[in-house]
């Protein structure tokens, strides 16, 4: 059920928990500033009907009570999150700790405005010795179980100690060396326990204790991590860039995982429900089969798109298609959605407004208005903060012999000229002393939020179109191309190769966000307003002058 309640944190002090269960009442007074925009979201999502798994909510007031505090969570705190975890267990049918029917549980952030990929997420949250042996006994999926038990190891030493992932991917890395293979989804469940029992020692080594065996210190300490992200470097930058002023904290919502990892026949995705790049009224969808939502946003992997997910699983597909439309018109708006696949199974684990390019912007507005999902005077209060006639299409005008050195995926739109920088700190200088850069990176990330913000254009090895960091960079209007297969980079000589092209850092490269192509050199460029749309907008204006002139004559 999603409904609020009261509940006491210590000292007197009360803050609200909501409750989130399928088909459910969104609780009344509930809002995204006690919730969080994503569980707020995920209340409305689940009263309609949508598949949305269990979870409770705590307000953003705990944040803001744990700040005050100087860093320490309220007494009670964990009685709190035990007594908010019997109601998961009773709406589930397994158990926190279980050792037959393990309940696990992800440990989510969620602002008042939405920060994708800025604050920290920990998944699989519940498993040890014990219950990693009680999953495998309640799914019948060893590898499910030993997978996940690994990746909780390596995400608690992460993002409660902020250990570097350096030496589980090496240990990774030597995994898939002696089994001669590429991915870790292909790893069997023999490799993966083994791996696991690796994390454990190396836990150790970067924490300097042993990795928690009780379920609630394991979530306490989530919890306790992702208030903490909220004053995290890569967040403070994020709302300096954007002015979020005055947003007050993160609430917490601990939900009941699904699992995208569980097989052939499952795999986590994102999806705008139309291009936010172009705004063309298409599903635009990166998905990997069995792997966790983390493994898609985290700009690590080469991911599928729409037609590999249909081949393979045709009535997921049909289902995500009808989602895209009723979400639209429960929203008004682009979604940009979070999504999990276990055993042909859909589930929804996040929506937002789609963050989208200028563009994007202008002719979603348009069409919305066309196909009477928006009137006209909404679509201007949305379109209200672009600067309107800087509005323009880019692409390419290759000179004489001039032919792509390759070619990658684009995840925005335009054309960027600029010297090549190799990290994001490079790309702040170059870029505070007047020059066009373009940062080069083997995979996006977050915590280059700094140096997307001062570039001109990202290009990297791996990463899909739906990573954090690609919707950031999409978001500030930069070019974007990800998943560029003959990029190599060579930070010790501080180099890279396009190619087979050698480029030393500082050398300049074109990026077309167009067709993906990436130029040695620059390019010319030809640019083209969007007239057929500005019009529209234009005589929407037009329109609406007369109205807003008889009202200020009203107030005067």
């Amino acid at each position: 059920m999603a409904k609020g309640k009261k509940k006491r944190a210590g000292k007197g002090v009360e803050r609200r928990v909501y409750l989130i269960g399928a088909g459910a009442a969104l609780a009344a007074g509930a809002s995204p500033e006690e919730m969080g925009f994503k569980a707020y979201n995920l209340a409305r999502m689940a009263a309609v009907g949508m598949p949305v798994p269990a979870a409770f909510v705590l307000s953003t007031a705990f944040c803001r009570d744990y700040y005050a505090a100087k860093g320490a969570l309220p007494e009670g705190f964990r009685d709190l999150l035990r007594g908010n975890l019997r109601e998961l267990e009773r709406m589930s049918g397994l158990s926190f700790g279980g050792e037959r029917r393990p309940l696990l549980v992800s440990v989510r952030s969620g602002a008042a405005v939405s920060m994708p990929g800025m604050l920290d997420t920990v998944l699989n949250v519940g498993l040890n010795d014990a219950t990693v042996a009680g999953l495998v006994r309640m799914t019948g999926n060893p590898r499910l179980a030993w997978d996940s038990y690994r990746r909780l190891i390596q995400s608690l030493a992460e993002v409660v100690h902020g250990a570097k992932p350096d030496a589980f991917d090496a240990a990774r890395a030597r995994a898939l060396k002696v089994a001669r293979l590429a991915n870790s989804n292909e790893l069997d469940f023999m490799a993966l326990r083994e791996l696991a029992t690796e994390y454990l020692e190396i836990y150790r080594e970067l924490t300097g204790e042993s990795f928690p065996q009780a379920p609630l210190d394991q979530l306490a300490a989530a919890a306790e991590a992702v208030f903490r992200s909220w004053s995290g470097k890569k967040a403070l930058e994020y709302r300096r860039i954007h002015r979020l002023h005055g947003v007050a904290g993160t609430a917490l919502c601990v939900q009941t995982m699904v699992y995208g990892n569980s097989g052939g026949t499952s795999g986590s995705g994102v999806a705008f429900t139309r291009d936010p790049a172009t705004g063309e009224n298409v599903l635009y969808m990166d998905f990997l089969f069995n792997a966790q939502g983390d493994d898609v946003v985290s700009g690590r992997h080469e991911l599928g798109d729409r037609a590999q997910i249909g081949a393979l699983l045709p009535e997921v597909t049909q289902q995500i298609e009808a989602l895209r439309k009723r979400l639209e018109a429960e929203f008004g708006d682009v979604q940009e959605f979070e999504f999990t696949v276990q055993n042909a199974q859909l589930f929804m684990l996040q929506t937002r407004n789609g963050k989208r390019t200028p563009l994007a912007a202008l002719r979603i507005a348009v069409d919305m208005v066309a196909e009477g999902l928006l009137e006209p005077e909404a679509a201007l209060k949305r379109l209200a903060g672009y600067k309107l006639r800087a509005i323009q299409t880019e692409s390419v005008r290759a000179k004489d012999g001039q032919a792509p050195l390759a070619r990658a995926i684009p995840a925005g739109v335009g054309v960027a000229v600029g010297e090549i920088a190799l990290d994001s700190e490079t790309a702040r200088r170059r870029a505070a002393a007047g020059k066009t850069v373009i940062l080069v990176r083997e995979d996006t990330s977050t915590d280059d939020v700094a140096g997307i913000a001062s570039a001109a254009g990202i290009l990297t090895l791996r990463g899909g179109r739906t990573a954090h960091a690609a919707v950031v960079a999409r978001q500030m209007g930069k070019v974007c191309l990800v998943g560029c297969r003959e990029l190599a980079i060579d930070l010790a000589k501080r180099s890279c190769s396009i190619g087979g092209k050698l480029l030393r850092e500082g050398q300049v490269i074109s990026l077309d966000g167009g067709a993906g192509g990436v130029y040695s050199g620059a390019v010319d460029i030809v640019r083209a307003k969007p007239e057929r749309e500005l019009a529209l907008v234009a005589s929407w204006q037009a329109q609406s002058l007369p109205k807003r002139t008889r009202a200020r004559s009203r107030r005067a």
